[in-house]
């Protein structure tokens, strides 16, 4: 039985280790900590290491590394599409491992969606009818399934394609397709690998797009998966970064740029501008004695990514209220602190020098 402040998701030291002598080896280990070494020199490959953490109703963890950092792997110890070599993984407080095959796919049915690289769309089946075959699966019936796959449709903006076939829609419509299919369960945790990778630039972007805009509505749990840093940083609540199974460290968008824990962390981050993951809540300033005709009309949430307001901002001549999610006024944001967010100290104190 779940509880609001119970994790939706909760690995307990989960390790992954591939190869045929690797659980005798860890059952014949009598320390608590799993020796690596042992299992690399009897030739087992590890796949996860020893990862524990917790996801939260309604949050997006993305999970990102390299290729071989053992992100899949990891996403596939959670939905148990891969078997948990040892280590516990909990869904909503239940003792995942410890299901049989019946309880397992009953749990996918009802909590679980998937969507993977592959958008694996039946193709002598249409737009709707592939929304609506999961469903169909499940035993609802014909009138309710399509209602409902029309439902998903319009959702993901793709009215007028209802009895297309994936053969004649583009690869992000394709994509848009995988979503939906998987939304039409009404998951209550989603599980997504590498969705976007296949895609050009300009359609991953809208596609991005598109995924913000539906968790905004829905408020799903995520573990979304990616090797793109760029991705993460727009995408997540929270990020762990993997190499060679173990997770280097998990933490926010903005704590992961700016307090980097390890070197490999920071290689991935050097290069990151501030102003792509700072929120406007941590550079504003305190509102003081200004009056309401000293402030611009422009008006800044306080979760407002520094870089989503900044041309916003840069074309105001007064300062800039920032406020909170009730409209109040919290602060303020001023031009100069955009500037140096963007060029650094050296550029504003120029570009203030010729506006004084």
């Amino acid at each position: 039985m779940s509880n609001e402040n119970q994790p939706v998701i909760k690995c307990e030291a989960v390790y992954k280790i591939f190869g045929d002598e690797a659980k005798k080896i860890i059952d014949a280990q009598s320390s608590d900590v799993v020796n690596i070494e042992e299992l690399n020199q009897a030739g087992c490959i590890v796949g996860v290491n020893n990862a524990s953490f917790e996801v939260h109703k309604g949050e997006m963890l993305v999970v990102m590394g390299l290729s071989g950092s053992g992100k899949s792997t990891l996403l596939r110890c959670i939905s148990r599409l891969t078997d948990v070599t040892c280590g516990k993984v909990l869904i909503d407080g239940e003792d995942l491992l410890a299901m049989n095959e019946k309880e397992l796919i009953e749990l996918r049915r009802s909590k679980m969606g998937m969507v993977f690289q592959s958008f694996a769309l039946l193709p002598h089946k249409t737009v709707l009818e592939n929304i609506a075959f999961p469903l169909q699966v499940k035993g609802v019936n014909i009138q309710d399934s399509i209602k409902r796959a029309q439902e998903m449709i319009e959702l993901v903006s793709l009215q007028g394609r209802e009895h297309s076939f994936p053969r004649q829609l583009s690869g992000g419509q394709q994509q848009r397709v995988g979503i939906a299919r998987s939304l039409a369960v009404e998951p209550d945790i989603w599980f997504l690998d590498e969705p976007f990778s296949a895609l050009d630039p300009l359609i991953r972007k809208e596609m991005q797009d598109e995924f913000l805009r539906i968790q905004a509505v829905l408020k799903k749990t995520i573990l979304f998966v990616t090797h793109d840093f760029d991705e993460a940083l727009r995408l997540a609540d929270r990020i762990a970064i993997m190499k060679e199974g173990v997770i280097e460290q998990l933490d926010t968008p903005a704590n992961i740029v700016l307090n980097p824990a390890t070197p490999y962390v920071r290689k991935f981050t050097q290069e990151v501008p501030r102003e792509k993951v700072l929120r406007v809540e941590s550079v504003m300033e305190e509102v003081g004695k200004l009056k309401a005709s000293e402030l611009s009309t422009l008006r800044v949430s306080k979760d407002a990514i520094i870089e989503t307001i900044a041309e916003a901002v840069l074309s105001e001549s007064k300062p800039v209220p920032v406020i909170d999610d009730t409209d109040k006024m919290i602060g303020i944001l001023n031009c100069s602190t955009i500037i140096h967010m963007l060029f650094g100290d050296k550029s504003a104190e120029n570009t203030l020098s010729k506006t004084s």
